[in-house]
């Protein structure tokens, strides 16, 4: 078997590096935000009160997001900027995904970056804010049950 460097292949065949798949993106963008644990991060600022267009502009200085895109590698991948709807594209988010991991209404105006990264590993693992959400429905009916049955009986 001959071996040859890639430039040499490059002249003969075309050779693409195989693109990332959507959760080897995600796995990145949380060993990032793990990296520095401590970091202090800006969370966006209610972003399900926004407009969807105008929602896709959202962008914070020393967010998640800004992790996500001083990465040359998931820039690379086509990660486009730290603008909520790249980032939304890119990673293949929901709305309620990128609300759960990302939003100041759920997270306060600052959070720890291991904080995010376990939000964003939470909602994408598709385990994680059914659940919760789950539960808020479980305790709430149990709140309003008695009211219920007070008022019937």
């Amino acid at each position: 078997m001959e071996h040859k460097h890639l430039d040499q292949l490059r002249s003969v065949a075309d050779v693409q590096p195989r693109s990332m798949t959507r959760q080897e993106r995600l796995q990145r963008w949380v060993e990032l935000l793990e990296r520095n644990p401590t970091r202090r991060l800006n969370s966006l600022g209610e972003i399900e009160y926004k407009p969807p267009a105008e929602r896709a502009l959202i962008r914070v200085d020393d967010s998640p997001l800004s992790v996500a895109y001083e990465d040359p590698v998931l820039r690379a991948e086509g990660l486009g900027s730290d603008r909520l709807g790249d980032a939304m594209n890119f990673f293949e988010l929901s709305d309620g995904q990128a609300h759960y991991a990302l939003c100041s209404c759920l997270s306060g105006r600052t959070m720890e970056s291991a904080s995010f990264a376990q939000r964003l590993r939470n909602t994408t693992d598709g385990t994680g804010w059914r659940p919760v959400a789950g539960a808020w429905a479980l305790a709430g009916l149990a709140m309003t049950l008695p009211g219920f049955v007070y008022l019937f009986t």
